[in-house]
């Protein structure tokens, strides 16, 4: 487990491996935490690792986000030339 405190964001971030996020005792020690941080006004946020392949899940957002960029230029050139055709 690795806990970040952002003290200037009110924010702090808890990181669990795969074997930790299963871990009840582990779940159980951290209300304290929250409650703690929740009393200070701080936002907690648990970061819980994930069961899929970080590099295809990566690439398929990377390529996503291109393919909606690429989408919106296209529009956004159509939405000139009209405005240039009027």
């Amino acid at each position: 487990m690795e806990m970040n405190v952002l003290d200037d964001e009110k924010l702090v971030e808890i990181w669990l491996t795969k074997a930790e996020k299963r871990n009840a005792a582990l779940r159980e020690r951290l209300k304290p935490i929250y409650t703690a941080y929740k009393a200070k006004k701080y936002l907690v946020v648990v970061y819980e690792s994930g069961e899929g392949d970080l590099y295809e899940l990566t690439r398929d957002l990377v390529l996503t986000n291109r393919w909606r960029f690429a989408e919106q230029e296209v529009q956004r050139a159509k939405a000139q030339c009209s405005a240039a055709e009027q």
